[in-house]
């Protein structure tokens, strides 16, 4: 039996790998998730939530360069370096735009950066502030790949970032779905009657709320947040689990390996968690990554309706939020840019999603 099951799940891989789109799609997502874990690392602003803004230099073109003079702070950072790589820097220091500098005997003389053909106000700085009285290590030329937001703060970082919650949310509301979707889906298909009645009740009185209206209930109870969110959509998402396990269990719990079980003398829990749940566990792991691409999507969109993750946290679609207007403005990057990362993450998860389907069906 065990050399049976070896062997399905060898066919499985075998032709999951066949499908060039769904092995595309994994690497994709696999990608994603580097990027969401280790998101400070990558991103060209390591500050909390990459937050350094630069009201001087808004709304800036892809590939936007400028001198920058950073002030060095005499506070010193309590972080550890763990902190610092997955929680971002707590940045004490001050930067500034600049067009032009010049250093005389004891001061740093600048222009910070105007745009639209203004000129900079011109300050000056005495050398005692940066080490060894020696401003140079402390201007550098800096570049911004993707351009900068309405309120000057590097786009690529934001991106970077913003990657995190939108790709984590996923994992976390396809996990709480999960364990509820799968307890009451087990328990109304393996014991039917009354009971199955009434989470069938409990299921269609939670389906036939609009989904978006039940998270913002839901998150307005719970509050505005990061984990409240979390915890929103993947109260939301269980239903559907729900439904496909019952069915499931409904059209196997007579078989023959589950009367065996029965005439064994196993209790109801280990037949349902021992024999019946690892034998109707494909369509749920199909459903599941159909989950994860809708999650992303009701994230963005409560970010998009203020909802979701709250300023300063960088989130897609809270970026989409406060750029979409600047589409008609000649700067469309700046929602697009983010749009297309959301739909790029949800056709991986769709696609991945098709490519599971085919390869746990054991009709073909």
């Amino acid at each position: 039996m065990s050399h049976k099951s070896n062997s399905l799940k060898q066919l499985a891989l075998q032709k999951f790998k066949k499908n060039f789109w769904g092995v595309f799609s994994f690497y994709f997502i696999v990608l994603v998730g580097v990027v969401s874990v280790f998101a400070y690392a990558f991103a060209p602003d390591n500050s909390q939530y990459a937050n350094q803004m630069h009201l001087a230099i808004h709304s800036k073109k892809p590939g936007f360069s400028v001198k920058m003079l950073t002030i060095p702070s005499h506070i010193k950072s309590k972080q550890s370096g763990f902190e610092n790589l997955f929680f971002g820097k707590q940045n004490t220091d001050t930067e500034i735009p600049i067009s032009e500098y010049r250093i005389t005997a004891n001061q740093l003389t600048y222009k910070e950066y105007a745009s639209d053909g203004l000129e900079g106000t011109e300050k000056s700085l005495s050398l005692e502030v940066f080490q060894n009285n020696n401003p140079e290590p402390f201007i550098a030329e800096k570049t911004f790949l993707f351009g900068t937001d309405k309120y000057g703060r590097d786009l690529l970082s934001r991106v970077l970032v913003g990657a995190r919650i939108s790709f984590f949310i996923g994992f976390v509301a396809v996990f709480i779905s999960l364990i509820i979707g799968i307890f009451m889906g087990s328990i109304a298909g393996y014991f039917g009657g009354k009971i199955d009645a009434v989470i069938m009740w409990i299921i269609n009185v939670t389906w036939s709320i609009p989904t978006l209206l039940l998270v913002i209930a839901i998150t307005l109870a719970l509050g505005k947040g990061f984990w409240q969110v979390f915890i929103a959509v993947g109260l939301t998402m269980w239903v559907e689990v729900a439904r496909v396990v019952r069915g499931q269990i409904i059209s196997v719990k007579e078989m023959q390996y589950v009367t065996a079980a029965r005439a064994l003398g196993f209790n109801n829990f280990r037949i349902i968690t021992k024999h019946i749940l690892p034998n109707i566990m494909a369509p749920v792991i199909v459903i599941s990554a159909a989950n994860f691409a809708a999650a992303i999507l009701i994230e963005s969109g409560l970010s998009f309706l203020g909802i979701g993750a709250q300023p300063p946290m960088a989130s897609w679609g809270a970026m989409i939020k406060d750029h979409y207007n600047y589409i008609i403005l000649g700067k469309p990057y700046l929602a697009l840019i983010p749009g297309f990362c959301i739909m790029s993450l949800v056709m991986a998860f769709m696609l991945i999603g098709n490519a599971l389907r085919d390869a746990l069906d054991v009709k073909n």
